[in-house]
């Protein structure tokens, strides 16, 4: 298969169209995150205020969760993705004679697909969380700040992990991958996602999980978070990135278990 860089000479044209169609569905969830940030935030003045109270669990309003979740892991995830996937579009076009957009629309749609799976998941882990009182309802955090405390201890370690040091490191080399996975068609594409997607989760699971320590929908918690998924994954020491943020997790966690105040703003 072919193993030229991904930047080298100029991109064929399924690849500008992929490039494009990724951009503007990373745009577009970030213009959705900030549009909900600002419904979050009017929703908490008017409860604040006494005219409504926070919707309850049911259906539309867990399917509305479910879609946040999966908007928000569009954002936060698809950017790290880009280079693996312009790369297979590049190899598939070549492979293929130049019919790359329907095999890499299915391989980056397998990919969504399973951060979907994860964002429902954390919808569930939501619901879960809401009704024994952990996590509030109107921020989407957790309140007590020594659980909070020990999920940033448990990223933090993880980390530091070899598990997730093997999957950074598929993440991180693309061409590497493809060359070890590769397999033509639209069978090598779904497995290739599967394959790509299984790391990328192995990767960043528990960095997502973090929202619920800072808030689900605080933007800029969202922001730092998907930063060090970027950083860690397309960076040249990437690795210590993530090292990094680990050992600051770890700190932090520490923190708040000592002196759960830091996280409930009081002294």
């Amino acid at each position: 298969m072919p193993t030229e860089p991904l930047w080298q000479g100029l991109l064929s044209r399924e690849q500008w169209i992929v490039a494009g169609a990724l951009a503007i569905a990373i745009a577009l969830a970030w213009v959705a995150l900030f549009a909900m940030d600002v419904g979050a935030g009017s929703m908490t003045m008017t409860q604040a205020g006494g005219m409504d109270a926070m919707p309850g669990w049911s259906v539309s309003y867990a399917v509305s969760v479910f879609l946040m979740w999966t908007v928000m892991m569009v954002a936060m995830m698809l950017p790290s993705a880009a280079p693996m996937i312009l790369l297979y579009a590049r190899v598939a076009g070549q492979a293929q004679a130049g019919a790359a957009l329907a095999p890499s629309a299915l391989f980056a749609g397998v990919y969504v697909a399973l951060w979907s799976a994860f964002s429902l998941a954390a919808t569930l882990a939501q619901w879960l969380l809401t009704q024994v009182g952990v996590v509030s309802d109107a921020t989407m955090a957790l309140g007590d700040a020594r659980v909070g405390g020990a999920l940033l201890i448990a990223a933090g370690l993880y980390q530091l992990t070899p598990l997730k040091r093997m999957c950074l490191a598929h993440c991180r080399s693309p061409l590497s991958f493809l060359t070890t996975h590769w397999r033509p068609g639209v069978a090598g594409a779904l497995r290739l996602g599967l394959a790509h997607g299984g790391y990328c989760l192995g990767c960043c699971w528990l960095i997502m999980a973090l929202l619920f320590v800072g808030g689900v929908m605080n933007l800029a918690w969202v922001v730092a978070l998907a930063a060090i998924v970027l950083a860690e994954k397309v960076l040249p020491y990437g690795e210590r990135v993530g090292q990094a943020a680990g050992a600051l997790a770890l700190l932090a966690g520490l923190a708040l278990i000592i002196d759960p105040a830091v996280l409930q703003g009081r002294a």
